[in-house]
């Protein structure tokens, strides 16, 4: 009877730590892997009290009553928690090294005390410290020897022009507008989706990039401080761009200032030519720098595509784009003055401007039933959304529908701003989340309101409350876990 409770306690504990761990891997990768992220950052720290302290204090206070907790409120508790998750763990390398360093040190533990029979109960912190400790110095290793792998990779390419592209807006945009400009005359290769870190981009240049590639188009983010600088002395671009600047990430970096001179680390690549700096930055001239937002004129936007004009010293061209959205065209805009300066002629660029797709949920038309559906849900700026629900109040006849959490990492008051334009707009709001509820729950004045803790019955919603004939807005599709 004994060795069997033996078996069960030794059982229960690596399960639990286990959960444990899965709960706080989570967690490190939804916040690039960032601890202070996690525990000073976190939207929802309620989930740390819920998922990890109170069961973590249970374990060593409820004495053999510990076994009943676990089966009947943590974990059910936890399995349902991770089912409601529309942003899954997703197993990379990393995890995957996470994970089998912990169970392993925790079934040494738990062996090792089983076997001396001197533990009143197993440990729980020990092994989810000493496995973090130890994946993060793995992963130090791993990531100095992959980095330097990646860096003789750019060398090796001795004719490679690199083009590193940041801003606090529209920078996934612009790569793809340069991308698909560049790609009518060059060998173009572009990271991937919003690929923007140091340690994303060193992977896609180790296991993606085309050795044949000629022109290299580089997304830099930045959470803090110098970010953008280890990208830029990595990748040594070029060619640069600083597109719009504003209070994107402000809680990050506490100031517009901060946020601009974050951005302006890219200027310090070492293989600078040409920076192309939107006017929101500086106006502090440069010989390198060509400022670019001023040169844009007769802009209409509708459903239907974009025309607008760029005018230059002496010349000027009319442009015509199916992507959707007046704010589009300054992202295009400096694909158009990158194809210059890379020699494109007017008439190739015309052609290229003309057959622009839209970027993946930004502003992207998809007609589905009879609705017509606006997926601008990896749009997260004001300007980008405020434009969003412009062009819906272009739409004749149906509802007008949209889906939302609000602005996240920003202001009350650009939220209100946001609130009063829906409220001119929409006859129903869908607000997603609990982030912005309060704010939108109080100001909203429409026909009517759905408040949602989270999107799991989000389908059922809009299956009930929509028709053909209706618009529906996705504005900023922030996962469940913000």
């Amino acid at each position: 009877m004994e060795e069997f409770e033996t078996l069960i306690n030794f059982g229960i504990n690596a399960i639990f730590v286990t959960l444990l761990g899965w709960y706080l891997i989570t967690n490190l990768q939804w916040y690039n892997y960032s601890l202070s992220r996690v525990v000073l950052k976190h939207h929802k720290p309620q989930w740390h009290v819920m998922y990890f302290i109170i069961p973590f204090i249970a374990y060593y206070t409820t004495g053999k009553f510990f076994i009943i907790f676990f089966l009947f409120a943590f974990l059910p508790a936890i399995i349902f928690w991770y089912k409601k998750l529309d942003k899954k763990l997703v197993l990379t390398w990393r995890v995957k090294r996470f994970l089998i360093l912990l169970v392993s040190l925790t079934l040494f533990q738990d062996m090792l005390c089983t076997l001396k029979d001197s533990c009143q109960m197993y440990g729980v912190f020990m092994p989810l410290a000493l496995a973090y400790i130890g994946s993060y110095l793995i992963e130090k290793y791993l990531f100095m020897i992959y980095k330097k792998q990646a860096k003789r990779k750019l060398a090796s390419m001795d004719k490679l022009q690199v083009i590193a592209i940041t801003g606090s807006y529209g920078k996934t945009s612009i790569k793809n507008f340069v991308a698909q400009i560049l790609s009518q005359k060059y060998k173009v290769y572009a990271t991937p989706r919003s690929v923007n870190t140091l340690g994303g981009i060193m992977g896609d240049v180790n296991n993606s990039l085309p050795e044949d590639t000629e022109i290299y188009i580089c997304e830099a983010g930045a959470r803090e401080s110098g970010d953008i600088y280890e990208i830029t002395t990595f990748v040594e671009p070029q060619t640069v761009v600083v597109g719009r600047v504003g209070e994107a990430h402000i809680e990050y970096f506490k100031s517009l200032k901060n946020i601009i001179a974050a951005k302006l680390e890219i200027m310090q690549s070492p293989c600078l030519e040409k920076a192309f700096i939107h006017t929101s930055v500086t106006d502090e001239p440069h010989d390198k720098v060509t400022f670019f937002g001023n040169e844009l004129s007769d802009i209409n936007a509708g459903l239907d595509g974009t025309d607008f004009s760029m005018n230059f010293d002496e010349t000027s061209l009319n442009l015509h784009t199916d992507v959707l959205g007046s704010f589009q065209t300054m992202n295009i805009a400096v694909a158009v003055r990158i194809a210059k300066e890379f020699g494109m002629s007017d008439a190739e660029i015309t052609r290229a401007v003309k057959k622009l797709e839209p970027v993946e949920h930004r502003l992207q038309m998809i007609k589905a039933g009879g609705k017509l559906i606006l997926d601008d849900g990896y749009n997260g700026n004001i300007d980008g959304m405020l434009e969003g629900v412009r062009l819906c109040s272009l739409h004749d006849g149906g509802q007008k529908v949209i889906v939302t959490p609000g602005l996240v990492e920003s202001t009350e008051e650009l939220n209100l701003k946001l609130i009063n334009a829906i409220n001119e707009v929409f006859d129903i709001v869908i607000v997603t989340g609990s982030l912005n509820a309060e704010l939108f729950n109080k100001h909203l004045d429409v026909k009517q309101k759905v408040m949602l803790a989270d999107k799991t019955s989000l389908t059922a919603v809009l299956a009930n409350q929509t028709k053909s004939g209706d618009i529906i807005l996705f504005a900023n599709d922030a996962p469940n876990f913000i």
